[in-house]
């Protein structure tokens, strides 16, 4: 003998949306915050650098920088 459920049968139900989880959402504002700073940070880098001007490197002006001064052969050839 059975004896019938106090109890009333759970009605089925279509699947609840939950919201996303918090962990995703943090994940992607992070995302978002990181790139903005690297474009922030790039364009004040440009800014500031776009200004100066760049240095000469053809090889004849750095054969120039490296050479040795004129005045400094000379002085050594006297020197025993």
């Amino acid at each position: 003998m059975s004896m019938p459920s106090a109890e009333p049968a759970m009605p089925v139900s279509a699947p609840v949306d939950l919201p996303k989880p918090p962990l995703r959402r943090l994940a992607r504002k992070l995302i978002v915050l990181v790139l903005a700073k690297i474009v922030f940070i790039s364009l004040v880098w440009w800014a500031v650098a776009a200004y100066y001007a760049r240095p000469d490197t053809r090889p004849a002006a750095i054969e120039h920088l490296l050479a040795p001064a004129p005045s400094s052969s000379s002085s050594q050839a006297g020197n025993p």
